[in-house]
C-alpha cells in the first residue's frame, strides 16, 4: 500500500458512496446483481465498524425501463414523473439488498433550497447523525419529482460533494463504469495514460477530464473532478474507481492501488466557509480594489464598504455575494451584512458615516471574515 492510501485509510471510518446511473442500470432497468454485489461488500465493511452514506442516482432511468420508454425523455416534467415511478423500485432494491444482512436503509430526497438555508443544513446533518447511531444505511438522492432547475444540484456527483461536508465524511467514494481518471477521454482511443493519484486538482487536470456523460447518466468525468476539487477543498480524500468491478471496495480499503486518488488539501476550509463557497449560490457580486483585494487575501481581513467600486445584482441581509477583483476573478464570497441598495450607498466610504448615510450602523463590515470564504486559487 503506497504511502498516501495508508494515510488516507487510517482513520476512515464515515464513507459516502456515490453510484452513478452507469453502475447501477443494465438491460433490465436497475442492475439487481450489481446493486447487491455493492450492499454485499458495504454489509460487510459495516461489520468491521464503517458507517457508510450512500448518494445513489437511478430513479429516473429505472422509471424508463418500467414504463418501457425507448427515446431518451425531453422535458422536465418527464423526467419528474419517470422518477416518480422509479425512486420507490430503486428504494426497494436497496432495502431488499440489504435486508439480507440485517441493516436497514433511509431514503432521504433533497433539492438545492434544502442545504442554502442554514437551518435545514443542519437539520439534514442531524438526522443524518442519528441514522448512521442507529447503524441505518442513508440512500439519498436529488428530489427530482418537484426539483426545477432553480433548485437542482446539477447533478449527484455535485449532491454527493455537498453531502460530504453535511455528513463530516473521511472518505468519498465515486463508483462511476470508468476505472478512474485518464489524461484524456479513453473512449475509442489508444494511448491514452491512467492517473492513479491526484495531488492537486489544478486547471491541467480540470481540462483533461471529459465533459461527455452516460445517456442515462447526467454528469460526466468533468463534473466528478469538479466534485473533486470541493471535497479536497473540505479536507476529504476522493477516489472515483469502477463501480462494477467484483470486490471494489474491499479492494479500495485493502489498499490496491486502484482507482484515481485526490488528496485532500493540507489547509481546508471549515464546515460553515465550506457551506458558503461551494453551496450557496452567489445572488450578487461585489468589485473591489486592490487594497481591499490584499486585506481579504494576504491579511486575513473582513470586507469594508470603503474598498468596494462597484455592486451589482440585487440581494438581501444574510444573502451570498462574490468577491471579485479589477480582472474580473472571484477572491471570495461571504454573508452581506447590508442589502445591495444600502451597500451601492456606501461603497467607497469610510466605517466612520455608515450611520449617516444609512440612518444606523448595525455593522462596520459589508462582510465579516467569519462569514466569507477565500479562493484557494489566490495565490499572495
Amino acid at each position: 500500500m503506497g504511502t498516501e492510501r495508508k494515510d488516507v485509510f487510517k482513520d476512515a471510518k464515515r464513507i459516502l458512496v456515490k453510484i452513478g446511473t452507469g453502475v447501477l442500470t443494465g438491460k433490465d432497468g436497475l442492475d439487481s446483481k450489481i446493486i447487491q454485489q455493492l450492499v454485499d461488500e458495504m454489509a460487510g465493511l459495516t461489520k468491521q465498524g464503517f458507517q457508510f452514506v450512500i448518494v445513489s442516482s437511478g430513479s429516473i432511468a429505472s422509471g424508463i425501463h418500467r414504463m418501457k420508454f425507448k427515446n431518451k425523455l425531453q422535458s422536465l416534467p418527464q423526467k419528474q414523473a419517470a422518477a416518480a415511478i422509479g425512486q420507490g423500485r430503486l428504494m426497494r432494491v436497496y432495502s431488499n439488498a440489504f435486508r439480507k444482512h440485517e441493516l436497514n436503509v433511509a431514503q432521504i430526497l433533497l433539492n438545492m433550497s434544502d442545504l442554502t438555508d442554514r437551518k435545514r443544513f443542519l437539520n439534514t446533518r442531524n438526522t443524518l447523525s442519528v441514522l448512521m447511531e442507529w447503524g441505518v444505511i442513508p440512500v439519498i438522492n436529488e428530489n427530482d419529482t418537484v426539483a426545477v432547475e432553480e433548485i437542482k444540484f446539477g447533478d449527484n456527483d455535485n449532491l454527493a460533494a455537498m453531502m460530504a461536508n453535511i455528513m463530516e465524511a473521511n472518505l468519498l467514494i465515486n463508483l462511476t463504469n470508468t476505472e478512474g481518471l485518464y489524461d484524456r477521454n479513453p473512449r475509442g482511443r489508444e494511448n491514452t495514460n491512467f492517473i492513479s493519484l491526484v495531488r492537486e486538482v489544478t486547471d491541467e487536470i480540470e481540462a483533461v477530464a471529459s465533459s461527455e456523460t452516460d445517456p442515462l447518466g447526467m454528469g460526466g468525468m468533468k463534473s466528478k473532478v469538479i466534485a473533486a476539487k470541493k471535497v479536497t477543498a473540505f479536507g476529504i480524500p476522493y477516489i472515483i474507481a469502477h463501480g462494477k468491478r467484483k470486490n471494489i471496495l474491499h479492494d479500495i480499503f485493502s489498499g490496491k492501488e486502484t482507482g484515481t486518488l485526490f488528496l485532500p488539501m493540507i489547509e481546508h476550509l471549515k464546515s460553515k466557509k465550506y457551506w458558503i463557497a461551494y453551496t450557496l449560490r452567489s445572488r450578487g457580486k461585489l468589485y473591489l480594489d486592490d487594497g481591499a483585494k490584499d486585506a481579504i487575501v494576504n491579511q486575513g481581513k473582513s470586507l469594508l464598504p470603503s474598498g468596494i467600486v462597484t455592486v451589482e445584482g440585487n440581494f438581501c441581509v444574510g444573502d451570498p455575494v462574490s468577491c471579485v477583483d479589477a480582472n474580473r476573478v472571484v477572491i471570495a464570497k461571504g454573508l452581506a451584512n447590508y442589502s445591495s441598495e444600502d451597500t451601492d450607498k456606501i461603497k467607497g466610504l469610510k466605517t466612520s458615516v455608515i450611520g449617516q448615510v444609512l440612518g444606523s450602523k448595525p455593522y462596520d463590515e459589508i462582510i465579516h471574515r467569519d462569514n466569507m470564504a477565500v479562493s484557494k486559487q489566490v495565490k499572495k
